[in-house]
């Protein structure tokens, strides 16, 4: 199957519903748009693709594109636009605000598109367009060529036991415990121990979703389940596993799961 054969996946954020409502109405009238999501918040938003990132590392079974309001109350358009672009592979960005004065802000975050409310339908079609060749061209989240690839370096994890190799799909690590010169590697079915420290780990999956809470523990973001305030202790919840933050990562996990981002742009 060709690239122009296949439709756009979109996720569209916009804090207030009337405008969300008539992003999704413009998009589902585009036959270039094959899937539209809908996020009332950035820190939904990022948990969507942190998911999406998690399951399929190289952006194929993501979104393509996010169109992204600017001044939404908690975590604002450029902080997410400038998080998504520490992903492997990020989504492709087109803003959309009633604000002229981010343009500059917005291309310097490499946007496709800069979209001023109220929409017009043509400039719209527009934006689509322009999204629509760069998927093409292969500069979106997905590879030019829609065939199965070969897993990316990191997509797996040898776990050596007993003269046997293993290998652990990362998307299937929810968090992961320092033990020393090792790391425990936590899924829904076990766990795994592997020689090799946390703080490499952490350089080397922060593109993929995970983050420190911990100076022992680096959890998946997309998994994480609920966050817990409890007489000023940060605590996260993945399954049946509450997870103490420490108040070092506190901050940057409450603003990355709540939007209680400090100096927000608006």
């Amino acid at each position: 199957m060709r690239v122009t054969d296949v439709p756009l996946r979109v996720l569209a954020v916009d804090d207030e519903k009337p405008a969300l409502d008539e992003l999704l109405y413009l998009l589902g009238e585009d036959p270039r748009v094959g899937t539209a999501v809908a996020a009332l918040e950035a820190t939904e938003a990022l948990r969507r693709l942190s998911r999406a990132m998690a399951e399929s590392p190289d952006g194929t079974e993501g979104f393509d594109v996010v169109f992204l309001d600017i001044d939404m109350p908690g975590l604002s358009g450029l902080e997410l636009a400038r998080l998504l672009g520490g992903f492997a592979a990020p989504p492709l960005i087109v803003f959309v605000t009633a604000y002229e004065d981010f343009a500059v802000r917005a291309f310097d975050l490499k946007a496709v598109d800069y979209l001023l409310k109220p929409l017009r339908k043509e400039r719209f079609a527009e934006a689509v367009r322009r999204v629509a060749e760069l998927v093409r061209a292969g500069q979106g989240p997905r590879p030019a060529a829609f065939t199965p690839a070969a897993p990316a370096v990191g997509d797996q994890v040898p776990v050596e036991l007993g003269g046997v190799t293993r290998f652990v799909p990362l998307a299937d690590i929810t968090y992961v415990e320092a033990q020393g010169d090792y790391a425990r590697l936590h899924t829904g079915q076990g766990s795994h121990l592997v020689r090799i420290p946390l703080s490499a780990l952490e350089e080397q999956w922060r593109s993929r979703g995970f983050v420190r809470i911990h100076r022992s523990r680096l959890v998946a973001l997309g998994r994480i389940e609920e966050l817990r305030v409890d007489g000023g202790n940060l605590t996260v919840r993945i399954g049946d596993r509450v997870l103490a933050v420490s108040r070092r990562n506190a901050r940057e996990v409450r603003d990355l799961l709540t939007g209680r981002a400090v100096g927000r742009t608006r």
